[in-house]
């Protein structure tokens, strides 16, 4: 369509508006994603945690930071409410919502994370480009180094609030078998925060992490070292269609399945390690079949992830299904009982999550 007649359309001037307001909401904070990443690398949040009001200048020497730059980045927060002002005293603090959400590692809201996997598609932003033009995929392990930590931080605060509260305590039968001793798999499982805490959560029963991304093994190790739960938990490198071990009790995959190149190989493969009275607890981003449904806040995160992430990931190994980060549970099921599963329900869900069990 030419731009003269592109322009000859008529103009809804209130609906051009509302477009624009939203427009300048969403700059805002397109700008501000960068400022939560510096501040989390610099410690900016987390030197505020205790609520008390600060001057730029202090804050700055708390931080080992340039008070110019600082007071910056402290009226930036204040104008997105992410920090507060109090102008009689010209200082800076966190409430106590702004601290639990920005300024402490382990809550079940913990927002930095999310913004260095922001960061990370940013620089990776060219190469995205390209594959857009191609259909090529481009891997997890090609992504900059920031996706790596940022998902973690970005799902470790909904298994924090859900894994082992509700998610397993939903499946039938699996938590009594976790209490007594089980032989776990946690397939695709990153940095290894899924399997730390059910670790920590089930002594008695032994864990086996595994991703086919070396570089995530080695942190997975890190970890579970400063976790204290090595003795009985072991990462490896293999990928979730020839990860090793048999007779396994309960298998796991956590919001990965979706960007599997072949997940019904996957699923195969799943069946094929389970003991004949095993579960297979799946948890995948929340979406509805209809994709109308999912045309909200929190489908536009997933479309816009797995349009960065999680199709490109799928496209660079072999079959290439590309489920995306919004297939819904029809589809899902399609996946799982063509891979040999004769029984597959959602067991619960959350806003951002459907956890499923899947059993043989």
């Amino acid at each position: 369509m030419s731009a003269q007649a592109q322009t000859s359309r008529s103009i809804d001037q209130d609906k051009l508006n509302a477009l624009l307001g939203q427009a300048v909401q969403d700059m805002g904070a397109s700008l501000h994603a960068a400022l939560i990443v510096i501040g989390d690398k610099l410690g900016l949040y987390r030197a505020m945690a205790d609520g008390t009001p600060v001057t730029p200048a202090e804050l700055a020497a708390r931080t080992g930071t340039a008070e110019r730059y600082v007071r910056e980045w402290l009226n930036a927060n204040a104008a997105g409410n992410y920090i507060q002002y109090h102008p009689e005293s010209s200082t800076y603090s966190l409430s106590p919502e702004q601290a639990f959400a920005l300024a402490l590692d382990n809550t079940p809201v913990h927002l930095p994370g999310f913004y260095h996997m922001l960061a990370s598609c940013i620089k990776d932003e060219e190469k995205l480009t390209e594959v857009f033009r191609t259909g090529r995929g481009f891997g997890w392990h090609e992504h900059e180094k920031g996706l790596f930590e940022g998902c973690e931080r970005f799902f470790r605060p909904g298994y924090l609030a859900n894994l082992t509260t509700s998610w397993i305590p939903a499946l039938e039968g699996v938590e009594a078998k976790l209490r007594e001793g089980a032989k776990v798999a946690d397939v695709g499982c990153g940095h290894g925060a899924s399997t730390i805490l059910m670790a920590l959560a089930y002594p008695r029963s032994r864990f086996f992490g595994f991703d086919y991304h070396d570089a995530s093994i080695k942190e997975a190790r890190k970890r579970a070292e400063v976790a204290g739960v090595s003795d009985r938990v072991t990462f490896e490198v293999a990928p979730a269609k020839s990860y090793p071990g048999r007779d396994y009790d309960f298998v796991a995959f956590f919001d990965c399945l979706h960007d599997m190149g072949d997940p019904t190989g996957a699923a195969s493969h799943v069946r094929a390690s389970l003991k004949p009275d095993g579960t297979w607890m799946v948890v995948e981003p929340f979406a509805n079949d209809d994709v109308s449904q999912n045309l909200n806040p929190i489908g536009r995160i997933y479309y816009a992830a797995s349009a960065m992430i999680c199709v490109p990931a799928s496209l660079s190994q072999e079959v290439g299904l590309g489920l995306g980060a919004q297939a819904g549970e029809a589809r899902l099921r399609e996946v799982v009982t063509e891979g040999g599963f004769s029984r597959f329900r959602r067991a619960t869900e959350t806003p951002f999550n459907m956890v499923f069990e899947a059993r043989p």
